[in-house]
């Protein structure tokens, strides 16, 4: 069967890197490209690199437009997704790439973004441990997912097996990023013109103010179960899961840096060790949450993934160490940023969702140099 999709916000990073995988689809047929600036010019105009889909005109976004496929994509600016998600009832399947539908709490929502609050769809992490299992069973057979916020994926990704398994604290999580413009999205922005990032490193939403800081503690909250047989040992029921559950116990310090390469994150994530936890228990829950995944990934004891290792890869790299001296636990995660961050985790969870291979169109290559 092959399914036809329309893809909004197609002139943007996020819809480009959408139709870049989209493309190598055995199974998918790119119906339709929408945006608004843009619109009733050439696609190829706008994504140069895209040249198989050169026929490609950009139209209008709008219910009508984008209704009548099997697939919907929205790689829209926050906020704007929730106005065309209402209309789209007879759509089969819908991904949102924005952040409209991906937090629970509607507190969260007007304290760090503002505006509408739209219902929560499934979350589209694939691997990240959630209820005792992986959210890929919630995937599967989905009609509505959120993409998740690149930064939030990263480092939920980073420490859920250590939550999940008890043997980490999440009260106190440091997480410092350096992170690629293409995050912040295509539209013009001095902070973003290449003479104010080349040549330094940038700190920005410092203190607390980042708009991922919600959706890592609902992610973390998620991932505490009461019964941890899945990720190494035997069933157990943890003593934090209930002072956790809802997730403003889980305290985090979450620092983004902006640095001069196009895309890419490297997130060191920190949280306390759980007194009495051996070296062997910590490891462990890294390796049983990740022994059968193919695009995460936990590397070999003192080795520490680069941002280079992932770019074009829907691959999250893992690497960690047991600090003794502050007894804490030390995660370095690599990822793309527009692929396992964004536009690869939507396909990954498409695919699920629609019953094929998981990993159809996604590479867990990069390319280099």
């Amino acid at each position: 069967m092959t399914y036809s999709v329309a893809v909004s916000g197609a002139s943007g990073y996020a819809g480009g890197e959408i139709l870049r995988l989209l493309a190598a689809h055995p199974d998918i047929e790119i119906r339709t490209v929408t945006a608004h600036s843009t619109a009733g010019q050439p696609l190829i105009q706008h994504q140069p690199h895209l040249r198989s889909l050169a026929h490609l005109t950009i139209q209008e976004t709008t219910p009508e437009v984008l209704a009548g496929h099997d697939v919907v994509f929205l790689a829209l600016p926050h906020g704007q997704s929730g106005q065309y998600t209402d209309a789209l009832g007879d759509a089969a399947l819908v991904i949102d790439a924005g952040a409209d539908h991906r937090l629970e709490s509607e507190e969260a929502w007007n304290a760090f973004y503002g505006g509408d609050f739209h219902e929560p769809w499934t979350y589209g992490v694939p691997e990240l441990i959630i209820g005792g299992g992986k959210q890929r069973a919630r995937l599967a057979g989905a009609t509505r997912i959120a993409a998740p916020g690149c930064n939030a994926s990263t480092v939920s990704l980073s420490l859920a097996p250590g939550v999940a398994a008890g043997v980490i604290d999440p009260s106190d999580i440091v997480s410092v990023l350096a992170v690629g413009p293409s995050g912040a999205g295509k539209a013009l922005k001095t902070n973003l013109l290449a003479a104010e990032i080349l040549g330094t490193a940038n700190p920005y939403a410092v203190g607390g103010t980042h708009r991922h800081i919600p959706e890592i503690r609902q992610a973390l909250a998620a991932a505490m179960s009461e019964n941890r047989s899945d990720v190494g040992g035997s069933a157990q029921k943890s003593p934090t899961s209930a002072r956790f559950s809802d997730g403003q116990g889980i305290g985090i310090s979450f620092t983004p840096v902006l640095v001069p390469m196009s895309r890419g994150i490297l997130a060191t994530s920190t949280a306390p060790i759980v007194p009495g936890t051996t070296d062997a228990q910590i490891r462990d829950a890294w390796e049983s949450a990740y022994a059968d995944e193919t695009f995460v990934q936990l590397l070999p004891e003192g080795v520490f993934p680069r941002t280079a290792d992932v770019a074009g890869a829907n691959t999250a790299l893992l690497g960690l160490a047991i600090d003794r001296s502050a007894n804490r636990v030390v995660v370095v995660a690599a990822v793309d940023n527009l692929v396992k961050g964004t536009a690869g985790a939507a396909i990954q969870s498409m695919n699920i969702a629609l019953g094929l291979p998981e990993d159809r169109a996604l590479s867990m290559n990069g390319v280099a140099p």
